[in-house]
């Protein structure tokens, strides 16, 4: 048994940090569910509630991340290395963040015409926020380090897609749209959604780190 090993097994079982993370993890599923539902629907009323409903969402999010914050700060013992903890709640904060920019940019642009690169962003949103959550829950106790593992692979690989997607999508607008405002509308909705995806990206990256350091 190594040394750190030895040390794990005398530290209490943590309270803080792990139902912290889960809870934040759990709101960026909502958060992409709204979003997707958002995309998906014709009822303008519905969509302007669903955008409200995921601003909400990130203000809770936001509240969760100073509690994580506010944690480290009071604690000297914690369940992994202080600045993967850190790291961690940032990306998560970032990820939630570009779901809403996305959101307040189709509302505040008037983007009432949803294309498909959007709506398949928004399910590459999902599906990342979806295997974060998986990951995340299985920080607790690292026995499941191969779910943790492959919940990265995933997550990398929904990145590299959705790169794909922008990059597509983006070729076909400067082609396609004649109209400048609208291009630049479209540009923006398509820029904030690709990012999501990088920092779910960047959570994963978090993740593959602590398994280095803890597995």
């Amino acid at each position: 048994m190594s040394l750190n090993s030895i040390f794990q097994y005398f530290i209490p079982k943590d309270k803080k940090f792990f139902p912290l993370f889960e809870k934040d993890s759990a709101n960026l599923i909502l958060l992409g569910e709204k979003l997707v539902e958002a995309v998906n629907t014709e009822d303008l009323t519905l969509r302007k509630k669903l955008f409200k409903d995921i601003e909400d969402l990130e203000h809770a999010g936001d509240e969760i991340t100073h509690q994580i914050h506010l944690e480290l700060s009071k604690n000297f013992i914690t369940p992994f290395d202080r600045e993967d903890i850190h790291r961690l709640a940032s990306a998560i904060d970032d990820i939630a963040d570009y779901i809403h920019g996305s959101a307040s940019r189709m509302d505040l642009y008037n983007v009432t015409i949803i294309t498909p690169p959007i709506k398949d962003l928004a399910n590459l949103i999902l599906q990342a926020c979806q295997d974060l959550h998986k990951a995340i829950h299985e920080l607790r106790d690292l026995k499941n380090i191969r779910l943790i593992a492959d919940c990265c692979v995933r997550i990398n690989s929904i990145e590299n897609q959705a790169d794909y997607i922008f990059d597509k999508a983006v070729g076909e607008l400067f082609d396609n749209e004649k109209d400048a405002v609208n291009l630049i509308k479209y540009k923006e909705v398509l820029a904030g959604l690709e990012t999501a995806t990088d920092m779910c990206e960047d959570a994963a990256n978090v993740l593959e780190s602590i398994l280095v350091k803890n597995a």
